[in-house]
């Protein structure tokens, strides 16, 4: 019980601070800032389409959904529950990953931006990270789950690319055709799917020697 007990804190915590972050940023863009790292704001509508088409804004309202309902029930279960746990452990732990050595470099952002740009790339990755270490629940991870987690990154790459082909606009830069072409682009989200795979695989070794 004790154990329940820190683990619904622990999700809450989470839970609360994804929240804020993405609240925070969707404040940001309703006030005129630009999203994340765009230069130029465009039309509302448009920024807020954009807002949500980030892997890293997904990924964080993923991680909201599991924390909540962990607080609720630290030892949750289900077919779509799994899924989506994992799709969003997965989701956040490559978004730290690839902010951290691909995008921070780019990136030149103050204030508010600068802080809420931590909390969603930096603060809730490690915080999912290690409530799923130390609290599980486990286990949890199968094959065909992993198999299921997938087809969010996928689908979300397919919309990137065929959205960005549409109107020019790609939320990160290693992803853009136009700019890079189609063979660079290819192998980089080639790198990065399996780079979902061997996350997975972590997960579901994990899953099964790390305590239940």
């Amino acid at each position: 019980m004790r154990s329940q007990s820190a683990a619904r804190w622990w999700h809450k915590a989470t839970a609360a601070i994804a929240a804020l972050a993405l609240a925070t940023q969707l404040v940001l863009v309703l006030a005129g800032s630009a999203v994340l790292a765009e230069d130029r704001p465009p039309p509302l509508p448009t920024q807020l389409l954009r807002l949500v088409s980030y892997f890293t804004i997904q990924a964080n309202a993923l991680i909201l959904a599991a924390a909540l309902s962990l607080a609720l029930l630290p030892d949750r279960d289900g077919r779509v529950w799994r899924t989506v746990r994992l799709a969003g452990l997965n989701g956040i732990i490559v978004t730290g990953l690839v902010h951290w050595f691909l995008l921070r470099p780019l990136l030149d952002l103050t204030g508010w931006s600068y802080a809420v740009d931590k909390f969603l790339h930096v603060v809730v990755p490690l915080l999912a990270l290690l409530g799923w270490l130390l609290f599980g629940p486990r286990p949890r991870v199968t094959v065909r789950v992993i198999g299921l987690s997938m087809i969010w990154p996928l689908a979300w790459l397919a919309y990137t690319i065929i959205m960005g082909r549409l109107t020019g606009w790609y939320p990160y830069p290693f992803l853009n055709v136009d700019a890079l072409g189609a063979g660079p682009v290819a192998l980089v989200s080639l790198g990065i799917t399996l780079l979902f795979l061997v996350i997975s695989g972590l997960v579901w070794l994990g899953d099964r020697r790390l305590p239940a």
